[in-house]
């Protein structure tokens, strides 16, 4: 019975220890909401850079994924001649026969397709926009997992005699035509008319890149009527996109790639390699990965705020020790223990990191959906950096009032007393 009673006992003297530091707090608001001030911007910067990093990160991820990531993409290297040897992409040196040899003799290789890209001003009556022209074949939209949303693509017929019909992103067709979808209207290509036949599927951006910001036209037309010849033998390409049966697959794709552009261009050497194999999902691996890295560091960096923060509440603390000496001392006179000091204490200095923390987090939590609104990139909250935000902020108050409790709680009665 008497146990009990002790348990009841510890119990009311805690709730106590807990008004008091409350009222305390309260007291000050001030005071009370500048301590918690750097928790508040330590905690809010963490959780927001973590969600919006996150968030930046799954956007890029569901763009190239909605582009495929079964798919090559291979593109011009470095030319070389004798011992001279010329910066990446510095010369055309892959051809629309390289992607026709690939879809022949590649068994792996499910869908090849070869684009040659200009930027070129388009005109539509009084209204005029830059973008980028695309010259493409056939098996473009499977390649690459976009098609026309209204319309058609070109016809093999088209293709052939290198025809002036042009499909547009929505990007161009807004602006260019507003709100009409412009179907069966001509525009002008340096200088020349191609007629629309059909409009793509929205596809969104990429970092700064909008692929809605584009015309796709037949390869040949490109090639003939905007670059012109631009190959001693067959048409010169910028890209090879090659598709396999699945991600799995795309190893034996690429080794029997790499070979047979080995061989098309007289390459005994890798090091020699005139073109460049790069694989989408890889993309995906090295953005996330740098997205990961910036965010960690700055991550990092915001933490600096939390030490801040808890060094603003030591100090706060520390004046508040000084301050209230006198009180302190009565509270020994009147029979408080060292221990109910020291708790009321570290209450305080918890108290205030925790509600900085609250706040910090639900502000860090505005601000990346506020981010996801205006940028347009999925809303991520991570409940791990929720958790972290928490355990630091307490761990922080806890940490920062240490000392000064510590101090409170060894002050002599008698000399406390004495204090003015």
């Amino acid at each position: 019975m008497k146990k009990s009673s002790g348990k009841l006992t510890q119990q009311v003297a805690f709730s106590e220890v807990v008004g008091i530091a409350t009222e305390a707090l309260w007291s000050n608001k001030l005071r009370t909401g500048l301590t918690m001030l750097g928790v508040i911007i330590g905690i809010g910067s963490v959780i927001s850079i973590t969600s919006i990093g996150q968030g930046i990160q799954k956007s890029v991820e569901q763009q190239i994924q909605s582009l495929g990531t079964d798919v090559l993409q291979i593109s011009p290297g470095a030319a070389r001649s004798g011992n001279i040897v010329g910066s990446a992409g510095s010369i055309s040196t892959l051809t629309w026969e390289d992607a026709k040899a690939i879809a022949q003799e590649a068994p792996s290789a499910k869908v090849v397709s070869a684009s040659l890209q200009r930027q070129a001003q388009v005109v539509y009556g009084g209204t005029n926009t830059n973008t980028t022209i695309y010259g493409t074949d056939l098996n473009y939209p499977d390649a690459r997992n976009v098609y026309p949303q209204i319309g058609r693509y070109f016809s093999p017929e088209e293709l052939k005699e290198s025809a002036q019909v042009a499909v547009v992103g929505t990007t161009v067709q807004q602006k260019l035509f507003g709100t009409n979808t412009g179907l069966g209207e001509k525009i002008r290509i340096q200088g020349e008319l191609y007629q629309v036949i059909g409009i793509m599927e929205p596809k969104g951006s990429q970092g700064p890149m909008d692929r809605d910001d584009a015309i796709f036209i037949p390869l040949t037309s490109m090639s003939s009527r905007i670059v012109g010849n631009n190959a001693l033998a067959g048409v010169s390409v910028n890209t090879i996109w090659v598709k396999g049966e699945n991600q799995t697959a795309l190893n034996a794709v690429r080794f029997q790639v790499t070979n047979l552009l080995r061989l098309r261009h007289n390459i005994d050497k890798p090091d020699n390699d005139d073109f460049r194999v790069r694989n989408q999902a890889d993309l995906i691996n090295a953005f996330s990965n740098t997205v990961g890295f910036l965010t960690i560091m700055v991550v990092a960096i915001a933490g600096i705020s939390l030490v801040v923060g808890g060094i603003g509440i030591a100090n706060i603390m520390l004046v508040s020790v000084v301050e209230r000496t006198r009180e302190i001392g009565i509270r020994k006179a009147l029979g408080a223990t060292k221990s109910a000091i020291l708790t009321q204490f570290l209450v305080e200095a918890i108290a205030i990191s925790t509600l900085g923390g609250i706040i910090g987090a639900g502000t860090g939590i505005a601000i990346a959906f506020g981010g996801s609104l205006i940028f347009k990139f999925p809303f991520v909250v991570s409940g791990l950096s929720v958790a972290v935000g928490f355990g630091l902020s307490t761990a922080v108050g806890l940490v920062a009032g240490v000392i000064p409790a510590r101090n409170a709680a060894n002050l002599d009665p008698i000399a406390a007393l004495r204090s003015d």
